[in-house]
């Protein structure tokens, strides 16, 4: 679909080169074609600083900023093929951020509104996939609410925008700040990503290590309520089942937040740095350790998303690059936890050097090779770690010691029945486990039992890691 194409853009006739879609926008596609809820791929973010910002500087920091990123330009037209959907980068035009003064409206009142923009889906075809909005607010704070497709964009490339708009601001306003460098080119990665797809030496090695992969062992499911889900499967299809139907057919969504504090949180992260492990290896290693405890088996498998951002490009590219794939470990209770966190470690590591392969595929092929009925997995749940926040090593001028909140909104809608995203806040870089989740499928009880045992094992792991997991298990 690599070919020019005369299309409507902006209102005017122009040749834009038409670009097929990549693996990764594939899968959110999908995601919106089987979902009745359009919204499902909206993700909708509120950056607010207690600060006196000119509105109007900010709105030209704003649209420097879309100018910059050829991902916030990205628009899809549909193909000459039935039901292919393509995509191009609109020419650079000024974008103009709406604004509202909403200082003397509630809290309440304004998380409604926000909430319900983020619950609007986009039209699909030749128009903006986002929106953004400036804010007035009450306690003397400024606001800027962006709106994105999950087509267009992941959670690190709406962070990396906002975090350039916050630098292209700092530099109009202050002339000790420099502007800021150049962003990477979303079409340069995308045109790797499609070379690749196309098919080469690496996809060739990525497949076989998923074909290996597949054929080592079937793994089991195991479901943060226990047992009971394995066992209604086994009552239908038998006692060998490994696999459990995990959907519902009502996607709509909600958001439960529980933070830890800081000081507990600065533990974790001191136990990262003492013994050189990632705090996604030590996540993900709690969680899987918890599954093992309440369903009795050694053998768990969680989704892990992965943000495929190895190279400073691919950071600063935009665009949406998240590939999920099932992290299964097999760790006994006589290792020891910082043995099954070498296991972990490794483990993600094979996933991270292979992660461009296509997770689509390789679950299919899986779902043949074990025979699955529609709808059937092995994994429960999905764990995001987001370790990006606005603040980086070289802390930018406006917000350095200033106070600055952000939230994330639903949308009202999800795909899972649930996906956990782990992230730093912003005003004591603290840990907030923010559970995505289909009340249908599981309760906010069962999220607070979950969340509460998790944090249980990990800080009864670092009083002496050497011990055995099941020792571990036996004293929470």
């Amino acid at each position: 679909m690599n070919k020019k194409k005369t299309t409507k853009t902006d209102g005017k006739e122009t040749d834009k080169k038409i670009y097929p879609l990549t693996t990764s926008q594939k899968l959110m596609l999908y995601t919106y074609q089987v979902c009745s809820k359009k919204e499902v791929l909206n993700i909708g973010t509120f950056l607010e600083i207690k600060y006196d910002i000119d509105k109007d500087v900010l709105a030209k920091a704003i649209s420097k900023a879309c100018e910059r990123n050829e991902s916030t330009r990205i628009r899809f037209v549909k193909g000459e093929k039935e039901g292919e959907i393509g995509q191009y980068i609109a020419a650079k035009s000024r974008k103009k951020a709406e604004y509202y003064d909403f200082s003397q409206r509630s809290r309440e009142d304004i998380d409604r509104d926000l909430h319900a923009w983020t619950s609007t889906p986009f039209k699909l075809y030749n128009t903006p996939m986002n929106r953004i909005v400036m804010l007035s607010m009450p306690e003397g704070f400024f606001g800027i609410y962006l709106l994105v497709s999950h087509l267009t964009m992941d959670a690190q490339a709406l962070i990396l925008f906002l975090r350039d708009v916050i630098e292209i601001y700092c530099s109009m306003m202050y002339e000790e700040v420099e502007f800021p460098k150049e962003t990477a080119s979303y079409i340069e990665q995308l045109e790797k990503d499609l070379a690749y797809e196309a098919g080469n030496a690496a996809s060739a090695r990525d497949e076989k290590f998923f074909d290996e992969l597949i054929k080592e062992s079937e793994p089991i499911f195991c479901a943060a309520e226990g047992i009971s889900k394995i066992r209604a499967e086994r009552a239908k299809y038998g006692a060998q089942t490994r696999a459990v139907t995990n959907v519902s057919s009502d996607m709509s969504a909600a958001i439960k937040v529980f933070s830890l504090e800081k000081e507990p949180s600065d533990k974790l992260m001191k136990f990262c740095e003492d013994y050189k492990v990632s705090m996604a290896a030590l996540l993900m290693m709690g969680l899987r350790t918890y599954f093992q405890k309440f369903n009795y088996v050694d053998d768990v498998s969680v989704q892990m998303a992965i943000a495929r951002r190895a190279t400073l490009k691919e950071k600063r590219s935009g665009g949406t690059r998240i590939h999920p794939f099932p992290c299964r470990t097999i760790i006994g209770r006589d290792k020891s936890f910082l043995e099954g966190l070498e296991i972990m470690k490794e483990k993600q590591s094979q996933l991270f050097r292979h992660a461009n392969y296509n997770p689509v595929k390789f679950l299919d092929d899986r779902a043949k090779y074990y025979n699955l009925k529609p709808g059937q997995a092995y994994e429960p749940m999905s764990l995001t770690y987001q370790p990006l926040t606005l603040k980086d090593d070289n802390s930018l001028s406006l917000i350095s010691d200033i106070e600055y909140r952000t939230r994330w909104y639903s949308n009202g809608a999800a795909a899972q029945i649930l996906y956990l995203t782990v992230m730093h806040r912003p005003f004591d870089n603290g840990l907030d486990f923010n559970f995505e989740y289909q009340p249908s499928g599981i309760s906010e009880e069962k999220l607070e039992y979950l969340y509460y045992y998790v944090c249980r094992i990990l800080f009864e792991a670092l009083k002496d890691p050497e011990r055995p997991i099941g020792e571990i298990l036996d004293n929470v």
